[in-house]
């Protein structure tokens, strides 16, 4: 195992020796335009019941080390900077040379093609500040630190903290930075550049927090800044008033940047954003919502997480599982976005249905052995089922309770490390029950209940809870929902609340039309739907008023089909008759993914292209009775561009939109474009000269991305080839570009273009995991998997490789489930016909 794969043994040992304090970094980017690397120095004040220990650094070169005024011999293996000689308190200083980075990982560099200006940010999550600053690369050893950047005069420059001093001397400046609280490494972000800067403030009392919204100049004109610094502000009202904690950073910069790998990072007093959040056309009101709830949801981090942070990544949950729910509770609770839980229960639990389901399944709680693990672990489980179970907590035990425990939490532990344990302490002191039967229950097991409803001859109810990864029930408070169809239209008669203890749970329930298990989606399972509400939701989905409610049908539906317990056409006929008439525009999206998934992955292989063309159809149709200008007439417009991709009977029609004849009202923004266009090149009916003429019209970075991604989308063997080969060993390609490279690879779904390269997957993955980052190795593994009809090469490439790194092979793992999953859906077609 590389020295880089930090452990958490070693990383135990480390935080039992060393007593960090302070920790001064010098940062010196003035050589960013040219891309060279940069000079770098961290100065550590820390105390030492040991006499060596090691500082983590990924860098360039290290050129000089001094402990405690000393200078000692360079001990660097590429990853550990080691130490020796120390004292009871220490004074260390390491000057290194760091890499820019073109993988979203460190101190990330980015040229903007519109003006050719130079932006720079960091990303560290969950160790990649030892990227651009040699430092204790582990959650648990906090310090105060002061950063201290030279840059060129003129820049935006930015971290943690407020500008302390900048000195400026000819053509650089040099800006020191207040130090910050204590703090872990992961944490401390820098960006710089001529970034656009919004400023605005958040008042409360005598509380005052000053507060920036940030972007690169080329992108101003999309920047939103008035509705995210309103959404910021409303955050603030409601998490000053709900933690009863004053936000402790300072300032609340918010930053939005270029080639991020994630949505957003929660670095305090900076937190960065994808640039996809900037919407550079027509936006629907799922898309504002999804950045609300990110906004929200990196706000709570400023408690959970960063103030009170995981002693090790094995209780990640603590602060992301917290934040998913925050994130949704304060949007329903303080914006306009009270539909919130809607998107939730729809999307975000999907993600964590089918990470729960893959043989990777771990419980929220999990066993983090090193740093290789925890990177995977930033997941559908750690996240969404995290959020799920707290929300299920918190019927059990009221919101009061549960806020009041938060606080106690925040109280007790500010600027320190805490585990499970020290969570349980105070929500208990809080609600006054003991909860550790329920966190054995949720926290410490794998896997999900499934629940159904029973009805005897005598038309007795019982509901079942079966796992088949668990022996013992887990406890679920959930509501019944009993609807009855009344002019087409489904009414809610009453909801009836249960207690779940058992694996059969009787229930005095009365007949329905439409019987919903976990009505208000209070606990975390898959729901599946007797044979009346099913049918009752084929006849008349489109006429239940709630929109949590449908939400939960349409996702009772999507499980039913994932398990092979619905045929796919009958999903799709669900689909086909109800999506044109679903008013939630964040629930009309997942559907249409969902359905268009389905045809390329669930139907056997003779059905799919009729299915492929009554879908390019619906896609149509609904695009044209879609009102002028309503978020639903873009989503079906992004839908159908999908669908021509994989069917060209409408390329006329697509040119047409292309050159300007368009449903009335449809916005044709450049996004819309590229995805049109690049569905004509995909079906061979659009080339380079296309592209080229799109891209004149959209000369920016993501225009840039967008015609890397047509061109590589081009139906000939020799352009799948060089996609391939590019993939694999162009190291100039930027994580965004890479993606773009992978995504022209696997366009169309054009098997017999990409079959022949199935077997060198297998021969190139280790390497690749062995030389790249994880974040690049990681989308080359998932994004390249070869989407066969047989598992063969995937199990052999196990069998012959048990001591691959555990990380690598848990991916490929995964990837063979999704694989195992589709080829199981497609039997179960075949056998019924």
């Amino acid at each position: 195992m590389s020295t880089a794969n930090l452990t958490r043994t070693e990383t135990a040992a480390r935080s039992a020796s060393i007593t960090l304090h302070r920790i001064r970094l010098e940062l010196d980017v003035t050589g960013s335009v040219d891309g060279a690397g940069f000079p770098t120095t961290s100065t550590l004040e820390f105390d030492a019941t040991t006499g060596e220990t090691w500082v983590d650094f990924l860098g360039e070169e290290v050129l000089g080390v001094t402990v405690n005024g000393t200078p000692q011999d360079v001990e660097y293996d590429g990853a550990r900077i080691a130490l020796r000689g120390l004292s009871a308190r220490n004074v260390v200083e390491i000057r290194g040379t760091g890499a820019y980075s073109r993988s979203g990982e460190g101190l990330h560099r980015f040229v903007d093609p519109v003006d050719g200006q130079t932006y720079l940010y960091t990303h560290d999550e969950p160790a990649d500040a030892r990227r651009f600053m040699p430092c204790f690369e582990q959650p648990d050893l906090k310090a105060v630190i002061t950063v201290v950047v030279t840059a060129p005069a003129g820049w935006e420059v930015l971290s943690n903290q407020s500008v302390a001093a900048t000195r400026v001397d000819g053509d650089v400046q040099t800006v020191e930075f207040a130090p910050t609280l204590p703090l872990s490494s992961y944490l401390v972000c820098i960006a710089a550049g001529p970034y656009v800067r919004v400023e605005s403030e958040w008042r409360r009392g005598e509380e005052h927090v000053p507060l920036a919204a940030l972007c690169r100049a080329s992108m101003a004109e999309h920047f939103d800044a008035d509705e995210i610094l309103r959404i910021t502000r409303q955050g603030l009202d409601f998490f000053a008033e709900a933690f009863a904690f004053p936000y402790p950073w300072g300032k609340y910069d918010q930053i939005f940047v270029p080639e991020y790998n994630i949505g957003a990072m929660e670095n305090p007093g900076l937190v960065t954003f994808t640039e996809q959040y900037l919407f550079r056309g027509a936006a629907t009101r799922g898309q504002r919502q999804a950045r609300a709830n990110t906004i929200l949801h990196e706000m709570a981090h400023m408690w959970f997480g960063d103030l009170v942070t995981m002693t090790w990544w094995d209780d990640l949950w603590l602060k992301e599982s917290f934040a998913d729910y925050m994130g949704a509770h304060a949007s329903a609770a303080a914006t306009e976005f009270t539909e919130a839980w809607v998107l939730f229960a729809n999307r975000r639990k999907a993600w964590a249905y089918t990470q729960d389901q893959l043989p990777s399944t771990h419980p929220i709680v999990a066993d983090i052995p090193d740093l290789e693990a925890a990177k995977l672990n930033f997941d559908g489980i750690t996240y969404a089922k995290g959020a799920a179970v707290l929300k299920q907590l918190v019927a059990f035990v009221g919101e009061d309770a549960f806020f009041d425990g938060a606080r106690r939490y925040f109280a007790r532990h500010a600027f320190g490390n805490t585990t499970l344990e020290d969570l349980l302490v105070e929500l208990e002191h809080g609600s006054g029950r003991d909860l550790r039967g329920w966190a054995q229950a949720w926290l410490q097991t794998t896997g999900m209940s499934t629940l159904s409803l029973e009805r005897g001859e005598d038309g007795a109810a019982v509901v079942v809870q079966t796992d088949p990864l668990q022996t013992d029930p887990r406890p679920h408070r959930l509501q019944i929902g009993l609807y009855d169809l009344r002019d087409g239209a489904l009414a809610l008669r009453e909801r009836i609340p249960l207690d779940l203890v058992d694996t059969r749970t009787p229930v005095e329930l009365a007949a329905a039309d439409l019987t919903l298990l976990n009505d208000g989606d209070l606990t975390y399972a898959k729901v599946r739907l007797d044979e009346r509400s099913l049918g009752t939701v084929e006849q008349a989905l489109s006429g239940l008023e709630d929109p949590l409610a449908r939400a939960l049908v349409w996702s009772a539906l999507w499980n039913a089909t994932r398990d092979a317990e619905l045929p796919v056409q009958r999903y799709l006929d669900i689909v086909a008759a109800h999506a044109p008439g679903e008013p939630d525009n964040a629930l009309l999206g997942g559907v249409l993914l969902n359905a268009a998934f389905a045809i390329a992955h669930y139907l056997p292989e003779p059905a799919r292209p009729a299915a492929r063309a009554a879908w390019l159809e619906r896609t149509w149709s609904a695009l044209g009775s879609a009102a002028p200008g309503s978020d639903a007439q873009l989503t079906w417009a992004r839908a159908f561009a999908a669908a021509a991709a994989v069917d060209d009977a409408r390329h006329a029609d697509v040119t047409a939109m292309l050159v300007g004849v368009a449903p009335a009202g449809l916005p044709l923004d450049p996004d819309l474009r590229w995805a049109l266009l690049t569905a004509l090149v995909t079906t061979g009916h659009a080339g380079a000269e296309e592209i080229t003429a799109e891209q004149l019209r959209d000369h920016t970075a993501t225009g840039r991305t967008a015609a890397l991604a047509a061109a590589a989308s081009t139906p000939l063997a020799e352009v799948r080839a060089a996609d391939w080969r590019a993939a694999w060993t162009d190291l100039s390609l930027s994580n965004d570009h890479l993606d773009a490279t992978i995504a022209g690879f696997r366009a169309g779904g054009r098997r017999d273009l990409v079959a022949p390269f199935d077997e060198d997957y297998f021969a190139r993955i280790e390497t690749a995991w062995a030389q790249r980052t994880i974040e690049i190795a990681g989308r080359l593994v998932r994004g390249l998997y070869p989407d066969a009809e047989s598992t063969e090469l995937v199990d052999a490439w196990l069998d012959a490789h048990p001591h691959a790194p555990a990380a690598l092979r848990r991916l490929v793992g995964e990837q063979r489930d999704h694989q195992q999953r589709a080829i199981r859906v497609r039997a179960a077609q075949l056998a019924a016909v």
